[in-house]
């Protein structure tokens, strides 16, 4: 005992309750400090509210719960969430819904980790999205570049297009700009060539990029001046551009550079391409934008050559060739071993300059190897060539080439293709990999290929690929345990495309 009465045990609760007493005494006497500022209210979003059942798709896959993978290092059968989360937002905001509020946060969360998904989400978050982002600082990104872009004044608020180009951040002028020159062409010009002495190099590369959209005869003089800039970087993206412009001045210098260096030899038994590189790179072809100092392991000559004739406007070449198509260019025989540089340059120009015709003749038949293609062998300018075409000659020509070659070689061509994909190219994938499991082929090869198809594959598809999905016997020639990755396979891609399926009927159901 103990001289007030407390027994040894009893002394650590009374030591609690006296330093209880004490902290509620202790806030007691404090005297309150200025309220806070509640924040703005937030601001109204007039979009479409989102089906019920859409509501619940988007916390699933905002969520990424997909099934566990049946054993290490394979997916298992179950829909990657996360792969479909981008297509569910182009979805929404086609048809003009916005995101639940109670689902901003989680949104806000998926685009900070994924950059990809940044213009997608933020659209569909809206003004609510933006500010919310503001009250975060883990979600700022939000309130720059194109996550800005519903802040940005409109086109006819000149005060407010000016104060935001003299005054907002780097990234917000970017958008204002992107946003003015979408609208109007000659006033994001305007607006540009407004404080283009005063902007940094780098900025100004930027901000020049931005003149790609609406790109006209009208951008002309402005780019002309720009190939006197002294950044090295911003002579070459006006040269870039002036020569996207086919009647410009600066098409005709190329183009007379050009006819110098590349011609029809007369003087051959058959018709032949001659080609006489230049000697040098003087200051005018500087100036235009032709770098002097090659890459390691390329010859001056080939280096300045092709710069020429990718920059010439494609128009040029069958005036020069005796009014010759571009098939029949592009057959002809080159001399010297110059064709290999010579048609890698015209695929470049096709590209720079959108050609499809141009195009057309230097992809040649899908049918032939790509070793052996008339204008290049390279399945990346491959690629950028079939980007130039209609999208539904892209796909019939990637079917046929996966139809004479199979899928090892078509990933990159597959990937310019529009989603989702369409006939006959769904039917020749799918052909390809049923093909391919026949065959006995290592399964994991076709991993990438998988997962473009469960991504492009038109939904409609699924009811093509159940008899696929059943467990194959294991044949002596194939890899051990390749059937039922396989089976496993095709169970994913089905379930994927059926859910792609509900995802969209979902999307399409009005709510009341």
């Amino acid at each position: 005992m103990t001289g007030s009465g407390l027994t040894r045990a009893d002394l650590p609760g009374a030591l609690l309750d006296a330093a209880a007493l004490h902290t509620v005494r202790r806030r007691a006497g404090l005297r309150p400090g200025p309220a806070v500022p509640p924040p703005d209210p937030a601001p109204d979003d007039p979009r479409r509210t989102l089906p019920e059942a859409a509501r619940r798709r988007l916390d699933q896959l905002l969520a990424g719960r997909a099934a566990p993978s049946r054993a290490a290092g394979r997916r298992g059968a179950a829909p990657d969430l996360t792969e479909l989360l981008p297509q569910w937002l182009t979805l929404a905001n086609e048809r003009g819904y916005k995101a639940p509020p109670a689902a901003l946060p989680a949104l806000l969360d998926a685009a900070r980790a994924r950059t990809d998904l940044r213009p997608q989400a933020l659209r569909l978050a809206g003004p609510r999205g933006l500010w919310l982002a503001g009250l975060n600082p883990e979600w700022r990104f939000a309130l720059r570049g194109t996550g800005a872009a519903g802040r940005l004044p409109s086109a006819g608020d000149t005060e407010g297009v000016r104060a935001l180009w003299d005054e907002g951040l780097f990234a917000e002028r970017v958008a204002l700009l992107a946003a003015v020159r979408t609208g109007d062409p000659a006033a994001g010009l305007a607006l540009l060539a407004s404080t283009w002495a005063a902007e940094r190099a780098e900025d100004r590369l930027m901000f020049l990029d931005s003149l790609r959209t609406g790109l006209s005869d009208a951008d002309e003089e402005f780019l002309e001046a720009a190939l006197a800039d002294r950044s090295r970087n911003v002579r070459a993206t006006a040269a870039e551009l002036l020569s996207a412009l086919p009647a410009s001045a600066f098409a005709g210098r190329m183009a007379g550079r050009a006819a110098t260096c590349v011609g029809l030899d007369r003087t051959a038994e058959s018709p032949t391409i001659s080609v006489e590189a230049p000697h040098e790179c003087d200051a005018a072809m500087q100036r235009d934008g032709v770098v002097p100092n090659p890459p390691a392991g390329r010859g001056e000559r080939s280096w300045w050559l092709g710069q020429l004739v990718e920059a010439a406007p494609l128009a040029c070449w069958p005036v020069r060739f005796g009014g010759r198509t571009p098939e029949e260019i592009v057959a002809l025989p080159v001399a010297d071993d110059w064709q290999g540089e010579l048609h890698a340059a015209w695929c470049r120009a096709a590209v720079r300059q959108r050609d499809a015709s141009w195009s057309r003749a230097l992809l040649g038949s899908p049918a032939i190897p790509p070793a052996t293609g008339p204008g290049t062998s390279s399945l990346a300018e491959r690629a950028q060539l079939l980007a130039t075409l209609p999208a539904d000659e892209r796909a019939r020509w990637v079917a046929a080439f996966v139809a004479a070659h199979g899928l090892s070689e078509a990933f990159q061509l597959l990937g310019v293709c529009a989603v989702p994909w369409a006939e006959p190219l769904g039917a020749a994938v799918i052909d390809a990999l049923d093909i391919a499991r026949d065959a006995g082929s290592y399964p994991w090869s076709f991993s990438g290929v998988m997962g473009l198809a469960e991504r492009c594959l038109a939904p409609e598809a699924a009811r093509h690929l159940d008899s696929l999905t059943a467990l194959p016997d294991d044949e002596e020639d194939t890899a051990p345990g390749a059937g039922g990755y396989w089976s496993e396979a095709f169970q994913r891609l089905v379930s994927t495309l059926r859910l792609r399926a509900a995802m969209r009927a979902e999307l399409t159901h009005a709510p009341a």
